[in-house]
């Protein structure tokens, strides 16, 4: 049996090739917005109080540092639960640094005051304003309006003791002088976290590169120390997760996502596959063991199906009929190393996150999948019944199931 050193040694990287190899200067850290973007989305169900606390809980199992706890500006529910969530946090010392969206105003600010104060403890306030031109021709806001707005409401929060995020809208497609205008006016108003949000998922790798660059460049210029940056990215290309690596390569210090991607439109960057890529990459060290059941909570609680391919927590994402592929992890198993099954048809090991390879037959499926499937229920290995289970199979248009082979089998005892 080789050592997972060994196997790797059996995988030429070229993700590494020719690259000087990165690694974060400082520990990435991570919001979870699930249970506020999460629940922006037009086909997710509300959960109750008591599902959110159990979220919350698997949140700060995965060493997820911050999460977003709601909108309390919405409403009175809204407030009242991120009140008791805000509370937990406080009751059972639980080591998740919360916050809460609001509108860059002072009204969506005051019930956030409430609720820090309602649980003792700091509730960074995550104001977010549009800054992108398309945003301001719409809503006919001029940029001083817009001045005006996070000059009253950041001062508020920072006067109550609340920590804030400064969070522009669509900065991906918003004009460098606003940004700049209105990054300088929060900084100096007592901002400490400065938000990069690809609102409709508009930013490619390049671009996110250069706005980093930027905000680096005008926190630098203010001359205010401390003030950090944070990535909030959409799905609506398909490119969030790509995005989120070039922004922590970029340089900032956290990243926000959702469970299942879960959120407006197409949702938010999927905090569950970020976390699995950064563990690859060898970027952070969480222990990520209870991914699966933090993903399948969120499902459930969400009404939200996971697709069956959905990577890594899909229910075929280590499942196989293909006998070429069989063949190659059963050949694996046989050698007694699960390590080396996990690696030779996936570029995820399923044992990471507490899964297994899975042999099916079906259509594609080979002899090799029957005799793994009967070699595994202890059933007795013989070449007529081999064959007969493959013939069904061939002559099928799905996958079979346990109880059709089951079938196949009783039929095969009966006559022999």
């Amino acid at each position: 049996m080789k050592t997972r050193g060994e196997i790797r040694e059996l995988i030429f990287d070229w993700n590494r090739e020719n690259q000087e190899l990165f690694v974060p200067s400082e520990p990435i850290e991570f919001d979870d917005e699930t249970l506020r973007d999460g629940l922006q989305s037009p086909s997710v169900h509300d959960p109750s109080i008591e599902e959110k606390l159990e979220i919350l809980h698997l949140i700060g199992d995965l060493g997820i540092h911050s999460a977003n706890i709601g909108l309390p500006g919405a409403g009175a529910r809204a407030e009242a639960d991120a009140l008791r969530l805000a509370q937990e946090i406080a009751r059972e010392g639980m080591d998740i640094f919360p916050n809460c969206a609001a509108r860059t105003m002072v009204r969506d600010v005051e019930p956030i005051v409430r609720i820090s104060q309602g649980a003792g403890i700091a509730v960074e306030a995550a104001t977010f304003i549009g800054s992108s031109p398309i945003r301001l021709y719409t809503e006919d806001w001029s940029v001083d309006k817009l001045l005006g707005y996070t000059e009253e409401a950041v001062t508020f929060a920072v006067k109550n003791d609340l920590p804030v995020m400064y969070v522009t809208e669509d900065t991906s497609r918003a004009h460098p002088d606003v940004l700049e205008k209105l990054y300088t006016t929060a900084i100096s108003c007592g901002a400490r976290r400065i938000c990069i949000a690809d609102t409709v998922g508009h930013a490619t790798p390049t671009g996110v590169r250069a706005l980093v660059k930027f905000v680096q460049d005008v926190i630098a210029k203010i001359g205010v120390p401390g003030v950090k940056i944070d990535w909030h990215g959409h799905c609506d290309r398909g490119m969030a997760i790509s995005n989120a690596l070039a922004a922590i390569e970029a340089g900032v210090t956290r990243v926000h996502g959702t469970a299942l991607s879960v959120g407006e439109r197409t949702g938010n960057l999927p905090l569950d596959l970020l976390l699995v890529n950064l563990r690859l990459l060898g970027w952070i060290d969480n222990d990520i063991s209870k991914l699966p059941l933090y993903v399948q909570r969120v499902s459930e609680t969400l009404r939200v199906p996971i697709p069956r391919n959905y990577p890594v927590f899909g229910e075929d994402a280590f499942r196989t009929a293909t006998g070429v592929h069989a063949a190659a992890v059963i050949k694996a198993m046989h050698k007694g190393d699960r390590e080396l099954a996990d690696w030779v048809y996936s570029g995820v090991p399923a044992g990471m996150v507490g899964r297994e390879q899975a042999i099916d037959i079906g259509p594609m499926s080979g002899a090799s999948n029957v005799v793994f499937w009967l070699e595994l229920r202890g059933e007795e290995v013989e070449t007529a019944l081999v064959h007969a289970i493959l013939d069904v199979a061939k002559q099928s248009k799905d996958t079979l199931t346990d109880q059709q082979i089951h079938d196949v089998i009783a039929r095969f005892r009966d006559r022999s």
